[in-house]
């Protein structure tokens, strides 16, 4: 029977030591006995997604660790966000990738880009958006997990190379969005839409019925949309086309979803995949067991210990942590590795003590039949900077699986 491989990602499962775990890291100082299953029995190393130093988004890391270069295929994170939710997306759209968020009224600082991670009412405020129209421009607006939501305008003679209206950061006001080159036309008329764009979600959001009930439970309004990541539709080759491997995605948030979808790879929703703390992982174990049935690739990503490191919060990274490594015990009873082999990483760092993503490697293993292990027991950033795989980039990782499958084209005679 051919191998099959799986690829686990700890989104922002990565970080550095933290001064409240004794100087361990929150991977480190977790309960992990099937991580650390993995180490003792796999090969480790440690691993940058894109380079030394470079502090990658999960949307081009994972483009990295799916083996395509992000410096050639990536065209802005809104493209992905936008088709991961189900917009549609045509040739010649601009896509972003939004947050509801919550600013004072009167002077449009941010107080919370995430508007409190809202979980409810998202879907009504979208709807009060979607469908505007702003000097001829046509905008589609859709509602993604929690703040999350995605951003299409169409219509004539837009540029894609803008600033974002997200400050990315509490405390300050606003962005007005503007051309990264002022002579670029087509991206000044963008520009001038999305400030017009944000401009209106206020107005309209601001008295919406979900956020005078928010008011009223003293929680955060979302009474503002803001905009980051504009970006164009990308041509990609598809992952059973470069591979000759059939590929399912299973992934909580729509950025990823829309990596897949791009890559027409098998999107599995799974019911209970919250893309945040309180998320089923034995809901997603069950669906990465099921996909494995019939699927030769699967690549699964939990988001939860990013959640974690954006919030600050150490001791739920611990926790997010422990979900994940409970995903594995669940998964790894139904698997062996003459069958399957299993990559554990991370698609970045997010320290708790930065609340943002790092350029710090991630460590990795390698576990299943053929793989040459190395004396690493336990796994997390330190722990697998001693094993054999030593340092390697997320754009190894495909090469690495090919041929432990056997499915790799040899290079040269």
């Amino acid at each position: 029977m051919a191998k099959k491989a799986l690829l686990v990602v700890g989104d922002g499962m990565g970080d550095r030591p933290v001064k409240e775990l004794g100087g361990f890291t929150p991977l480190e100082i977790a309960r992990k006995p099937f991580m650390s299953k993995l180490a003792k029995e796999g090969e480790c190393g440690i691993m940058d997604p894109i380079a030394p130093g470079i502090r990658a988004g999960s949307d081009t890391a994972h483009l990295a660790l799916l083996g395509y270069d992000p410096y050639k295929y990536y065209t802005g994170r809104g493209a992905f966000e936008a088709a991961g939710i189900g917009l549609d997306v045509e040739k010649g759209d601009i896509c972003f990738r939004c947050n509801f968020a919550t600013v004072d009224e009167d002077t449009f600082v941010v107080i919370d880009r995430r508007a409190g991670r809202i979980r409810e009412g998202t879907h009504l405020l979208a709807q009060a958006l979607d469908g505007m129209e702003i000097e001829g421009v046509k905008v589609f607006f859709k509602e993604s997990v929690e703040h999350r939501a995605g951003l299409v305008l169409r219509g004539e003679g837009l540029g894609h190379k803008v600033s974002d209206a997200d400050p990315h950061k509490e405390g300050e006001k606003v962005h007005t969005v503007e051309p990264l080159d002022p002579n670029d036309i087509p991206s000044q008329k963008t520009a001038k839409i999305v400030n017009e764009f944000v401009r209106r979600s206020f107005e309209i959001l601001r008295n919406h019925p979900v956020n005078v009930e928010r008011k009223k439970q003293g929680l955060p309004p979302a009474n503002i949309v803001l905009p980051r990541g504009a970006g164009t539709a990308p041509h990609i080759p598809p992952f059973q086309e470069r591979y000759g491997l059939t590929g399912a995605c299973i992934v909580e948030v729509g950025l990823l979803k829309g990596v897949g979808r791009y890559l027409k790879m098998d999107v599995i929703d799974v019911e209970g995949a919250t893309g945040s703390l309180d998320t089923d992982e034995q809901a997603i174990a069950k669906a990465v067991i099921s996909a494995l049935n019939d699927h030769d690739f699967v690549l699964c990503n939990v988001k939860a210990p990013d959640v974690a490191g954006h919030d600050g919060e150490p001791y739920k990274k611990v926790e997010a942590v422990e979900k994940i490594d409970k995903m594995l015990a669940t998964i790894l009873s139904q698997i062996s590795p003459e069958e399957v082999i299993i990559v554990l990483t991370a698609d970045h760092s997010t320290p708790v003590s930065v609340k943002d993503h790092s350029g710090d490697p991630v460590p990795i293993v390698i576990w299943g039949d053929g793989v040459r292990t190395d004396d690493v027991d336990c796994f997390g950033e330190r722990f697998c900077a001693r094993g054999g795989l030593g340092r390697i980039r997320g754009f190894d990782i495909m090469n690495i699986l090919t041929n432990l499958l056997s499915v790799q084209e040899k290079f040269g005679a």
